[in-house]
């Protein structure tokens, strides 16, 4: 991630964008703010396009409850159950 002080530089929208395309930026104003400019990618679109549908959104959370791991034990059974 490469920071841009807008203070010292003088880069213009067009250098700035392609800059983005190869890194994340982060650009800093004089007055102090920071602002993140990055490159959308298909998977950040696909996100945004998915989140609003609530009922994936629950199965989602559903799952990142269930433990990480299992034992082997646990495969077997959890196989045999279905």
């Amino acid at each position: 991630m490469k920071i841009i002080d807008l203070a010292l530089s003088s880069s213009t929208l067009a250098e700035v964008l392609k800059l983005a395309g190869e890194e994340h930026l982060v650009l800093k104003t004089p007055e102090g703010q920071e602002f993140l400019v990055a490159e959308l990618d298909d998977f950040a679109q696909e996100v945004a396009l998915v989140r609003p549908n609530e009922e994936l959104m629950q199965l989602l959370a559903e799952r990142s409850m269930e433990p990480g791991k299992y034992t082997l034990k646990q495969v077997r059974e959890k196989l045999q159950a279905n």
